[in-house]
């Protein structure tokens, strides 16, 4: 379990956790892990887009970027290489999320695209939502062009989540998300955001700007098993 990051506010309510390079987010190396089996995981397909899949009955993979269900006895979750992987639980109704934001994801809204249909397909609360943004790429190791800063300010609107230095855009990615849930009426106490840079910690997570091209993923995963 040392090699899991399990954040506060969640571990007490429902299993969840993110992982580095050891296990990474490879279904069976989590089950074994987890003690359960591989077809209780279920990831989407992801292709940096703002869909959002909904599971009940069905486990077959579908292109989205974020799940949510209330089923129990699986895990979701999504895999992550320097993007932001967000999981969020829904207290009063057992509503469990993995999201996976990268520039684009995060550009897109789609963290506040996923707080908002948990709220309008269950009637959920604000107030009753916790978020968890786990390891990525922070502001001290991802220099973006204007194109970039331009897109993802647009969706957050102000905050401190970048700076201009020498004409280089410097963005916080997993900031920028709590910013944008912010926005949509989740108190700052339910929210809860690793310090840790993968681009600062190659030993630990895989990072794809680290490596410069292919690598690892690494994952979070968030059930009621």
């Amino acid at each position: 379990m040392d090699r899991l990051i399990f954040p506060d506010l969640m571990k007490n309510h429902v299993t969840a956790f993110f992982t580095g390079k050891n296990p990474g987010a490879e279904p069976d190396n989590v089950s074994q892990i987890m003690k359960i089996k591989s077809r209780q995981i279920y990831m989407p397909v992801q292709r940096h887009t703002d869909k959002i899949a909904i599971i009940e009955s069905s486990l077959h993979p579908i292109i989205a970027d974020a799940v949510i269900t209330k089923e129990a006895g699986i895990l979701i979750g999504v895999q992550v290489a320097d993007c932001v992987p967000i999981l969020l639980y829904e207290k009063t109704k057992g509503i469990l999320g993995a999201i996976h934001a990268g520039w684009r994801g995060t550009a897109e809204a789609i963290l506040k695209k996923s707080i908002k249909a948990v709220m309008d397909s269950f009637a959920c609360s604000e107030d009753n939502i916790s978020i968890a943004l786990g390891p990525a790429i922070r502001s001290c190791c991802y220099t973006v062009g204007f194109d970039v800063f331009s897109a993802v300010s647009h969706a957050t609107g102000p905050g401190d989540y970048f700076s201009n230095e020498g004409g280089k855009y410097c963005l916080d990615l997993p900031l920028a998300n709590k910013y944008q849930a912010l926005s949509m009426g989740i108190p700052e106490r339910n929210i809860w955001l690793s310090e840790e840079c993968t681009f600062c910690n190659p030993d630990k997570f895989y990072s794809y700007r680290y490596a410069r091209g292919t690598t690892g993923r690494q994952g979070a995963f968030i059930g009621k098993i």
